[in-house]
């Protein structure tokens, strides 16, 4: 029993003696992305109710 926790304590300090290294950390920029709109988006839903009001007049 006295083994094995030996070995796990020495497994544990081994493990965190090599966790680092004196090399800068690579941090990449992250991605950004907007969606564009166009000034006419909100215009076309009524423009063609209307065509479709118009020609339903023009029917009866």
């Amino acid at each position: 029993m006295k083994k094995l926790v030996l070995a796990a304590a020495l497994t544990a300090a081994a493990s965190t003696a090599y966790a680092g290294n004196l090399e800068e950390p690579v941090v990449e920029a992250p991605v950004v992305v907007e969606e564009t709109q166009g000034s006419s988006n909100g215009i076309i839903l009524p423009l063609i109710l209307l065509v479709v009001v118009a020609a339903a007049v023009a029917a009866s």
